[in-house]
């Protein structure tokens, strides 16, 4: 499959064209954002990190039955994934209390829920991601309720396999954001999920392994990118 021109970039990663109609080339940069790009900076080699994670927990998926738009991983920045056509929307499957949960409904970060829960944002940094509810996101015309009730099922079904997943590294699944698109009118997930999108804790200590170290200014910023990975895979960069 031929590289083509890119088609977008965006604070984490580029997205080329190909010469298949039905697919794209992603590649993962270090360059590292949060609070909706306010704050910039580099991890080393976070894009290599996030290429291989992804590529890791979207496999995962596909053998317990969830599709993706995952194809392969190419080299250590690139992979190739299905041509979405992307639905406006961010997706936060939340376990535990934590982050913007926390604050806005003022609880104690590390509360664990009774029952795992989802909430939309609208994707739109002008916007910073503002909260909605799936009765928006129909009556917007972002998604149909068809569309919404299946991301639903999708969200939960990742986390079903997840979250017992990394139970067994060692890994709290706090909560991690999922964004959907449509492949020839299906639903499919797309994006990543990787230390960036997701909340990593240290089941026994609650260190944080995601970006968080970045964004709280927590010190060895890629060192739980390097722990996920390792956990994950037994490979150590």
């Amino acid at each position: 499959m031929k590289q083509l021109d890119m088609l977008y970039e965006g604070k984490a990663k580029k997205v080329y064209k190909t010469d298949d109609e039905d697919h794209y080339i992603v590649h993962y940069k270090d360059d590292a954002t949060a609070l909706n790009g306010a704050k910039k900076g580099t991890i080393y080699d976070k894009g290599v990190f996030n290429n291989k994670i992804t590529s890791f927990f979207f496999t995962l998926l596909k053998k317990n039955g969830i599709d993706n738009h995952f194809e392969k991983m190419i080299n250590d920045r690139d992979q190739i994934v299905k041509k979405l056509q992307m639905l406006p929307l961010e997706v936060i499957v939340r376990n535990v209390v934590a982050g913007s949960m926390a604050k806005r409904l003022g609880r104690e970060e590390g509360e664990v829920l009774i029952r795992p829960t989802v909430e939309f944002s609208l994707k739109s940094d002008p916007l910073d991601d503002p909260w909605i509810n799936e009765y928006y996101a129909v009556s917007l015309g972002l998604a149909t309720e068809e569309q919404v009730k299946e991301v639903i099922r999708q969200a939960f079904a990742v986390n079903d396999v997840l979250k017992p997943f990394l139970a067994d590294k060692g890994v709290v699944l706090v909560d991690f954001k999922l964004e959907f698109g449509l492949f020839h009118g299906q639903v499919m997930l797309g994006d990543e999920i990787s230390p960036d999108t997701c909340r990593f804790w240290d089941a026994d200590t609650h260190e944080h392994l995601d970006k968080d170290r970045f964004r709280r200014d927590l010190g060895d910023v890629d060192g739980g990118y390097k722990e996920m990975l390792k956990r994950l895979t037994g490979e150590v960069l």
